[in-house]
């Protein structure tokens, strides 16, 4: 039997990368999936279509989640489409690295905003229709310890995702509603790929201080999300769960 047979489910930024593999991971477990864009129409439709294909159930939505309006939009969409919500993974995200004397105010809000802010609205327009045994998975990342340099502002968006990940499992767990983070480590995705750092000095680096001798993929980050969206994870809440190879 399916583990999330006839439960809802909206992945932000889901038109590829971390985002698509946990759509479509959630959707072989019988969830209807909303896959969230916000610009690439063609990415979220080619998501669509792989779950599709493979029997399941999904739309996709476009939503600047970092717009209030958008993001209740979203949550309206879903509910609207599948009548309910049971898990929302905030997944949306932008990093650009740089160094002190590069940052400006444009780069600084361009990332709080996505990251930070786009998090908590989304959340907030869910958790309205959120009820007992629900999940929200947050997608943090290993940054937020590591605090490598010419992160500064992407860093301080991941840990301010941890820090919200363990207020909001206190405000929401009354309701029995669960709230995690998933911090992975380097992940192999398009993004990663397009700044260049797949086959780079930086992942070779990383790689040999990795006990796992790798980098992770998609699926590595899927197969836990499906985990914290299911009865398996029902007593784990406010957890950061550190995805990536033993590197810390």
């Amino acid at each position: 039997m399916s583990k999330l047979a006839g439960k809802v489910a909206v992945v932000t930024g889901a038109s590829k990368g971390i985002g698509a593999g946990i759509a479509t991971a959630l959707a072989a477990e019988g969830a209807a999936v909303v896959v969230n864009y916000a610009s690439s129409k063609s990415g979220a439709d080619a998501v669509v279509e792989r779950i599709t294909n493979a029997g399941g159930k999904a739309i996709a939505v476009k939503a600047d989640v970092s717009k209030a309006d958008e993001a209740q939009a979203l949550i309206d969409a879903a509910v609207k489409e599948f009548g309910r919500l049971d898990v929302l993974v905030n997944n949306s995200g932008v990093y650009e690295f740089a160094p002190l004397e590069a940052i400006t105010p444009e780069h600084f809000h361009r990332h709080f905003d996505i990251n930070v802010l786009g998090l908590l609205l989304t959340t907030k327009a869910a958790s309205k229709h959120l009820g007992e045994g629900a999940s929200v998975i947050n997608i943090g990342s290993i940054v937020s310890r590591l605090t490598m340099p010419e992160t500064a502002v992407y860093t301080a968006t991941k840990g301010a995702v941890d820090a919200i990940t363990g207020v909001l499992s206190r405000e929401l767990g009354p309701r029995g509603i669960r709230v995690n983070s998933i911090n992975p480590g380097m992940i192999e995705t398009e993004g990663s790929r397009e700044i260049g750092v797949i086959g780079s000095d930086f992942q070779h680096a990383i790689v040999a201080q990795t006990p796992l001798g790798r980098i992770g993929q998609p699926d590595d980050i899927a197969d836990i999300a499906v985990f914290l969206a299911t009865d398996a994870s029902r007593y784990m809440t406010g957890e950061l769960l550190k995805v990536a190879g033993g590197l810390r």
